[in-house]
């Protein structure tokens, strides 16, 4: 998947976004939160189609890469493409972790852990908060007033 713009928001669109948040949303996304284990939106999403960035849009992970791991957050063993998914060393609360940040507009997703199934071991833990979900069939948001990138196909 490639020709997206991973261009970041300027000022206003990041104004834009945010307002159209909400606060939850604007938690987890914006100021690195959690939500709570087991009540996001997408842990039991079984519907076919793509997990995008909740503030900006980019595609993320294919629903064919999400796996149940049990943690109670939406986990995906690989992202769409490796250039959406920007991973940053993390030593909050008192460990090291790696944070998953979405690489266009740097929102906080999630963590990686290397405990995923095969074939990559991964486990991208993310908050449904930080996503949307596109379903087979419908457009991908165009948040940023870019336009569609050409030949696009996400499967």
């Amino acid at each position: 998947m490639t020709g997206f713009d991973l261009t970041p928001p300027d000022a206003a669109q990041r104004r834009a976004l945010a307002d159209g948040l909400d606060d939850e949303a604007r938690r987890v996304l914006l100021s690195h939160g959690t939500e709570a284990p087991f009540c996001g939106a997408f842990l039991d999403n079984h519907r076919d189609g793509v997990y995008a960035c909740g503030f900006c849009g980019l595609p993320l992970f294919l629903s064919s890469a999400k796996f149940d791991s049990g943690t109670g957050w939406p986990s995906f063993f690989e992202p769409i493409e490796p250039s959406h998914v920007r991973r940053v060393r993390d030593t909050s609360h008192g460990m090291v972790r790696v944070e998953d940040v979405c690489a266009r507009c740097g929102s906080h997703l999630g963590h990686v852990f290397p405990d995923g199934p095969p074939p990559t071991g991964e486990r991208h833990c993310l908050n449904s908060a930080a996503l949307r979900f596109i379903a087979d069939g419908e457009s991908l948001p165009d948040l940023l007033g870019r336009g569609a990138p050409e030949g696009r196909p996400l499967r």
